[in-house]
């Protein structure tokens, strides 16, 4: 199923914020940069933590050995890397911006991790295809309002034979109070819209999918908020 795309000003407007700005401040949180600010750096334990957590799900799942992964939206590679690093022998890992495509291949390479084994590549998400046992799109939903959010949930399902895992930033009410969740970030050249979902939509576009929750968590820091679901397939 195809996706109602994300409008296409305001995914210029993503891409060229991870071209520039974006990439250079986004590369160092997903680092060991000590070149961070302290909102920063709990925006790096957050995402860490969600990152960490999936890892874990997915060695309790079985053989990584013997799965195919999608890791939709990929940045720099902070799934992609330690899970080939486990074992997993296939992995199509995609972001839309180009520079992070080529930091993440950057870093594979010094990490010593055969080419074949990660495959990177500059894509969006609305134009991913193919077939992989589990699916995973962390941290990205919060550029798509929920209708777009719900419509990309089953086009991504649709991609995933067995697992579907996604983050996104959860709806509350004091998140709501806020004009949004971009003001959690002070600071200049925050030039991205940033949303947050309603986790009933998510949960309903799976299942229209044919996919149930089977575990999620909710991992925050200060500044970081995210909801994380694994879906299987019914």
């Amino acid at each position: 199923m195809r996706s109602k795309p994300m409008g296409n000003q305001e995914k210029a407007e993503v891409k060229g914020y991870f071209e520039t700005t974006g990439f250079e401040r986004w590369n160092r949180i997903y680092s060991t940069s000590g070149d961070v600010n302290r909102v920063q750096r709990n925006i790096r334990i957050g995402h860490q933590k969600t990152v960490d957590n999936v890892l874990a799900w997915l060695q309790e799942d079985g053989d990584l050995a013997s799965r195919s992964f999608c890791d939709a939206g990929c940045g720099v590679g902070s799934l992609s890397l330690p899970l080939a690093q486990l074992g997993a022998a296939s992995i199509a890992a995609s972001d839309i911006s180009e520079a992070m495509v080529k930091e993440a291949t950057r870093r594979a390479t010094e990490a010593g991790l055969e080419v074949a084994r990660v495959q990177f590549s500059a894509s969006d998400l609305e134009s991913l295809g193919g077939s992989y046992n589990t699916v995973v799109c962390l941290d990205v939903f919060i550029h798509y309002p929920q209708p777009q959010a719900e419509a990309m949930v089953k086009h991504l399902a649709a991609l995933a034979q067995r697992r579907l895992i996604v983050s996104f930033a959860p709806y509350t009410p004091l998140l709501a109070l806020l004009k949004s969740i971009g003001s959690l970030f002070p600071g200049p050249s925050k030039a991205t819209r940033a949303y947050t979902l309603k986790e009933s939509g998510i949960i309903a576009a799976a299942a229209q999918a044919g996919f149930k929750p089977l575990r999620r968590s909710l991992n925050q820091a200060p500044f970081y908020f995210s909801r994380l679901i694994e879906f299987e397939r019914i």
